[in-house]
């Protein structure tokens, strides 16, 4: 009896600075933001702020900019969960198989995920002002010389889930490796045996043996997709601009992004914390389904 609670003050005096660390830094300030979403809070120094209930709320959901913002996170996390995975796994099965210099494919498909988002978006955003224009010059291709990617609101999001995949794949990649490794090499190798060619073994046992990792793999991306900013800000800045239901909109200005904006470009500190909320609960909402599907589908599996 003693001996345990040795052990658990031990335990609790460990774990009692980070403990102390997340109430004050994220459990305390989470509930202070609910408190000021329903106030008109300004954050301005010697003003208090008055109680307003759901307005903020009420006004979040009449706005259009918010509900095309909503829209077009979920088209680019949709296509960046699929494209990130896609490549990810790809370069996976390539660097676990028996081919020369195979090391220096995991680092090289691993360093642009050491690249700092701000940086990565001006490199993007060179490559797509410059370099691919100048590729279409030396080919004589007209319309990839006039392809003018950040100018036009039906491209610029795929242009960034181009540059956030090329960021993101080799990181998740690691994932993958770690999974593929952990194969058990017998059940392949009986399998080849057998006759079972390269996709067959991919899609009976390969796959199967590393649903778990698709479970963190997906629940990853998803969550940073849904909260992408800094790419945004250094490639596109929110732009270009276009028409939603009447209203001038920027295409690009996903809901981290509008959020900042809201609450610090356009100072409705109170505005910008209650759609805070409400993007909190949303991806909360998906990652625990996404979740509790992938872990369903590991054991069905």
């Amino acid at each position: 009896m003693k001996k345990r609670l040795n052990d658990n003050a031990v335990f609790w005096l460990f774990v009692a600075p980070a403990l102390f660390a997340f109430v004050m830094v994220v459990i305390i300030p989470f509930f202070m933001g609910i408190y000021y979403s329903m106030t008109d809070w300004t954050a301005v120094a010697g003003l208090k702020p008055k109680w307003v209930g759901f307005k903020n709320y009420k006004a979040m959901f009449s706005d259009i900019a918010i509900r095309y913002s909503f829209i077009r996170t979920f088209l680019f996390t949709l296509l960046s969960v699929v494209s990130i995975n896609i490549v990810a796994l790809t370069f996976a099965v390539l660097v676990t198989r028996d081919i020369r210099f195979r090391n220096f494919y995991r680092a090289g498909f691993f360093v642009p995920n050491l690249i700092g988002g701000l940086v990565l978006g001006y490199i993007w955003q060179f490559i797509f002002k410059s370099v691919i224009p100048a590729i279409g010059g030396l080919l004589g291709i007209e319309k990839l010389q006039n392809l003018l990617i950040l100018s036009n609101p039906d491209l610029t999001l795929f242009g960034l889930v181009l540059a956030f995949t090329w960021q993101y794949a080799g990181y998740i990649m690691m994932i993958y490796v770690a999974a593929l490794l952990n194969v058990p090499q017998e059940l392949l190798e009986a399998a080849a045996i057998d006759g079972a060619n390269f996709w067959q073994r991919l899609k009976a046992i390969t796959i199967p043996m590393i649903a778990h990792a698709f479970t963190i793999t997906t629940f990853l991306t998803l969550v940073n997709s849904f909260k992408q900013y800094d790419i945004i800000v250094a490639l596109t800045n929110g732009g270009p601009t276009d028409m939603y239901k009447g209203q001038v909109v920027n295409s690009t200005e996903l809901l981290a992004m509008h959020i900042y904006n809201v609450a610090f470009k356009y100072n409705r500190m109170a505005e910008g914390q209650a759609r805070a909320i409400i993007f909190f609960l949303v991806l909360s909402v998906i990652s625990i389904a996404q979740v509790y599907y992938n872990k369903k589908s590991e054991v069905e599996m």
